[in-house]
């Protein structure tokens, strides 16, 4: 086999094997997304998303409600918001999460925040920091079913006992919005097994 054909074959394999680790991983991201946990917890992680103004996005709300239906249904006794602000924002995206919660009958005295992070990892490690101070230690970690896996894997290796519950709805239900979200995440997720990042 000549140093052209030999090339090519490699260049082949390596698109074939990314492919395959990119699929295997999207599948898995979708399976996991559906596992929800039934147990109780000292607080539920509501991880961040964009809000508009001084309202969360549909995105955001989906989380928050869910968040609050566990609080409501005594699975946790403590609510912590994530997510700092946006360019251009003026409020966190915590804050919002907070008086929305507060708007559906949540106690003032039952809601943490923190206001710092822009990224998933950073909603999770700003959120040990706090739920440290007041001696929270098991979690569960509410967020989109796709975006589940990679939020679950990253808290864990913080050493946090978290637990998974997506919210039973999304916003992203159409098969486009769906593949988007998928795909997306199946790269993020990659990129955070290789990198840790």
């Amino acid at each position: 086999m000549n140093k052209k054909k030999w090339l090519i074959n490699s260049l082949l394999g390596l698109v074939s094997l990314s492919l395959t680790a990119i699929a295997y991983s999207g599948w898995s991201i979708y399976r996991y997304g559906s596992h929800s946990t039934q147990i109780q917890a000292d607080a539920a992680i509501v991880l961040g998303a964009a809000a508009w103004g001084n309202q969360p996005s549909p995105v955001f709300r989906e989380r928050l409600n869910h968040g609050i239906a566990l609080y409501k249904a005594a699975k946790v006794n403590t609510l912590i918001f994530t997510g700092g602000k946006g360019d251009g924002d003026e409020l966190a995206e915590s804050m919002v999460g907070k008086h929305y919660a507060m708007q559906q009958g949540v106690a003032e005295a039952d809601i943490l925040t923190e206001t710092q992070s822009r990224t998933t990892q950073q909603n999770l490690y700003y959120s040990q920091q706090v739920a440290k101070v007041h001696n929270l230690k098991r979690f569960l970690i509410v967020s989109d079913p796709l975006h589940m896996k990679r939020s679950l894997q990253m808290a864990r290796e913080m050493g946090m006992d978290a637990y998974p519950s997506p919210t039973p709805t999304t916003r992203y239900r159409s098969v486009s919005s769906q593949l988007k979200f998928l795909a997306r995440e199946s790269y993020f997720y990659l990129v955070y097994l290789v990198f840790k990042i």
